[in-house]
C-alpha cells in the first residue's frame, strides 16, 4: 500500500490514500491465550445465555473465577 523508498513523503502517501499517518507505524501485537481463553468462554456463555447483559454476563464469569480488571483467567 505504501512505500517508504517512494519519492513520495510517508505523509504525503497517507493523504492521498485517506488514512493516518500513524496507522503506517501500527504494529498488531498478538492476543495472549489468556486473553483468547475469556474472549471464547464469553461467547460460549453468550450461547447459552443470550438475553444476558453485561451485568449478568459479569456475574456468570465471576461464578467461573473470573475477577474485573487485570488477569481475567484464573491460574491454572
Amino acid at each position: 500500500m505504501t512505500n517508504p523508498n517512494h519519492k513520495l513523503s510517508l505523509s504525503r502517501q497517507a493523504e492521498l490514500l485517506g488514512i493516518s499517518r500513524g496507522s503506517l507505524y501500527y504494529e498488531p501485537r498478538p492476543v495472549s491465550e489468556d486473553d483468547l481463553r475469556l474472549m471464547h468462554r464469553i461467547d460460549e456463555s453468550h450461547m447459552d445465555y443470550p438475553f444476558a447483559g453485561r451485568r449478568m454476563m459479569k456475574g456468570l464469569l465471576r461464578q467461573e473465577g473470573f475477577t474485573p480488571g487485570g488477569c481475567m483467567w484464573p491460574p491454572a
